[in-house]
């Protein structure tokens, strides 16, 4: 199984960005991952804005998503899981046959209701609100735990 990350903008915090290629290094010891970042759409401040902002970087994602993927979308109103569960989900995904698992990251205004209902799944990865550059970190990071979890490695204390 291949695992693409789209995401909208560049990691612009250096500790972020270091981070990030951090666990997404750690991560391709174990499959084949592609990062694909888009161009984030110049803010503005009134609502009208953020909807377009919003649509325009939602019709960027689904353009990019590679065929015969499964689609999860991170999102606030998606599912919460543990890391044990995350892991049960990948080791589902690897051992029926997904031929590709696409992660979904919106930008500063997330992702639009109408993307939400194109993704197979909705994850969530915390109740409380990040930056959509923090939640790639923290993606990278439990995707990686995820697959020591499922090889019994020790990274994970539990």
């Amino acid at each position: 199984m291949k695992l693409t990350v789209l995401c909208v903008g560049k990691l612009s915090i250096p500790f972020l960005r270091e981070g990030a290629e951090e666990y997404r290094q750690r991560l391709k010891r174990y499959l084949p991952v592609e990062e694909i970042e888009l161009k984030e759409e110049k803010r503005g401040g009134k609502k009208a804005r953020a909807d377009f902002v919003r649509n325009s970087e939602a019709e960027a994602l689904l353009a990019k998503i590679p065929p015969s993927s499964y689609v999860i979308g991170l999102d606030e109103k998606g599912r919460r899981a543990s890391s044990e569960q995350l892991a049960t989900t990948l080791d589902k995904h690897m051992t029926t046959g997904t031929n590709n698992l696409c992660l979904l990251i919106g930008g500063a205004y997330g992702l639009t209701d109408e993307l939400r209902r194109q993704c197979d799944s909705l994850l969530s990865l915390s109740d409380m609100t990040m930056t959509h550059q923090m939640a790639r970190m923290f993606l990278y990071e439990q995707l990686y735990r995820a697959m020591t979890i499922i090889r019994g490695e020790p990274y994970h204390n539990s």
